[in-house]
């Protein structure tokens, strides 16, 4: 009998809502056209596990704007680069604002950091506090020594392990997350510790649906499939970790100060020091400077979470599709690789200054960010008022998707789109950091990552230098598996299958490639 009941509660309930949504759409004014989807869920099973081509496809069927009900939430999907440009730069300030998402919420201290918080003031402030302080031009040079060590560091691992295969997309992956941690934390932590699995989870964890965001009264289902549990865990070890390195870094400091040693003239620390500085050790300065310290650190280590969980996945991502797209076409991977070595010449590490000298390499890694965008959706942003856009009526509270990945492929604007070619670039005036909408990666406005130049000169220095220092070839017997170019879900699209090939040390006194 209860079962009974509690059935025909849930029919009432999705006629109720099926209907006030014909009702809500009949008098809403001129929408944008939406495919026909079911009660309660809406759309939601229309989108695959790689939703950046399911949208794709849709938008071939409704246009280049198109209205999705994901649930309960009304979500406008833009595949054009005009229309990216319209809410981006023209509308910026009504669409500066993200909706509120559970996982990040939970995970990112109430979402504080730069990516997934609320436009506010205190979001401005924070902003202002990452671009000035943490990811200026200055801290991004200061951080070169860094880069390069690692970097070298890399180099040494994989020619140890010649003529053996080795598992790139591993190595890249630790890489990555030895310079972000070091940059942000000032140490790195083993590839087993607890502390780097936490990172891929909270990176698989903040790409997964929560139905909650979208049914809100199934918030039991998340409790059920365990993803609630997950999050906990996840965001606990991370909190510990975080927590603990800056209860030892207060202490150093402390014990500095009790020695005379920390403070220079006028009661702040040196500006050589500071500008060597970790993240961490920036944030401490900034508190000991205001007076109001307590909530303004908190919602700077938000932005520190922030840092190194998208900085490490979008580099490592972009430096393996790199790499595939390269072993995919050798006679391009030759032409880059003879490009480094004829200008570089016999060194133990290419530096920054060889590498602005590199036209080639750049423009393999404007074309991998164009064909194999890291995040393809970009974070999704909501009306803060009602608005029109390409004519259509956009109502407040809408939730607004990008599909950078399509507006990358729009034949309107790109030649033999679906092709890997870098040549496209050549002469081009079109760069990824906001300024030409048809390439978008890092979003525009202000929304814009501020962290483009810490990850782009860390993706050229270990593009460039494991190009140098090696020849590349395809296990035989995995050949098949390792050019497969599948794509992975997640908030970050990867490579399904590792990049595993053999490293052939280059001899530079042996000259060019034959």
């Amino acid at each position: 009998m209860a079962t009974f009941v509690a059935a025909i509660a849930l029919l009432s309930f999705l006629l109720c809502l099926f209907f006030g949504l014909r009702q809500a759409r009949s008098g809403a004014g001129q929408l944008p056209p939406s495919p026909p989807g079911l009660p309660l869920l809406g759309n939601l099973l229309q989108l695959s596990s790689l939703p950046h081509r399911s949208l794709h496809s849709l938008s071939k069927r409704y246009g280049p704007i198109f209205l999705l009900h994901l649930g309960a939430a009304p979500t406008a999907v833009l595949s054009s680069a005009e229309l990216a440009e319209q809410v981006m730069k023209t509308l910026d300030p009504d669409f500066a604002s993200r909706p509120p998402l559970s996982i990040a919420d939970r995970l990112l201290y109430n979402s504080s950091g730069i990516a997934f918080s609320a436009y506010s003031e205190p979001w401005r402030q924070r902003k202002k506090t990452c671009v000035l302080h943490l990811l200026s031009s200055k801290r991004v040079q200061s951080f070169r020594w860094l880069r390069e060590e690692e970097v070298k560091h890399l180099i040494s691992e994989i020619r140890s392990s010649s003529p053996a295969p080795v598992n790139l997309s591993e190595k890249i992956v630790c890489l990555t997350s030895d310079v972000i941690c070091r940059a942000a934390m000032g140490r790195k932590f083993d590839e087993e510790s607890m502390f780097r699995k936490t990172m891929k989870e909270v990176m698989t964890l903040l790409g997964m649906f929560s139905v909650a965001d979208f049914v809100p009264w199934l918030w039991w289902v998340d409790k059920l499939s365990g993803l609630d549990g997950r999050v906990r865990r996840a965001a606990e070890v991370l909190d510990e970790e975080l927590s603990r390195v800056l209860q030892e870094r207060m202490g150093r400091r402390r014990s500095e100060e009790r020695m005379g040693r920390r403070r220079s003239e006028g009661g702040r620390r040196g500006e050589e020091n500071e500008e060597s500085a970790d993240f961490i050790d920036v944030l401490l300065s900034l508190k000991e400077r205001e007076e109001d310290v307590g909530s303004s650190f908190t919602l700077g280590m938000g932005s520190v979470k922030d840092i190194f969980l998208g900085g490490a996945d979008t580099s490592f991502t972009v430096l393996i599709w790199a790499m595939a797209e390269l072993i995919w076409h050798p006679s391009l991977m030759k032409d880059v690789q003879d490009e480094i070595r004829s200008i570089v010449g016999s060194k133990e590490i290419i530096t920054e200054e060889d590498i602005n000298k590199l036209t080639l390499l750049k423009v393999v890694i404007k074309e991998t960010l164009r064909l194999h965008i890291p995040g393809p959706l970009l974070v999704p942003r909501v009306a803060s008022q009602s608005t029109q856009i390409h004519g259509y009526n956009i109502p407040k509270g809408t939730r607004v998707i990008i599909n950078a990945w399509a507006i990358a492929k729009d034949p309107k604007h790109w030649d033999r789109p679906e092709e890997f070619w870098p040549q496209r670039f050549t002469n081009s005036n079109i760069d990824f950091r906001g300024q030409s909408f048809e390439l978008i990666p890092f979003g525009a406005g202000r929304r814009l990552c501020p962290g483009i130049s810490f990850g782009v000169a860390l993706m050229e220095c270990a593009l460039a230098n494991l190009l140098y220092h090696f020849n590349w070839e395809v296990p035989e017997e995995m050949r098949e598996e390792i050019l497969d170019m599948t794509e992975s879900p997640g908030i970050t699209v990867q490579k399904k299958s590792p990049l595993i090939l053999i490293a052939k040390p280059y001899d530079s006194s042996l000259g060019p490639i034959i």
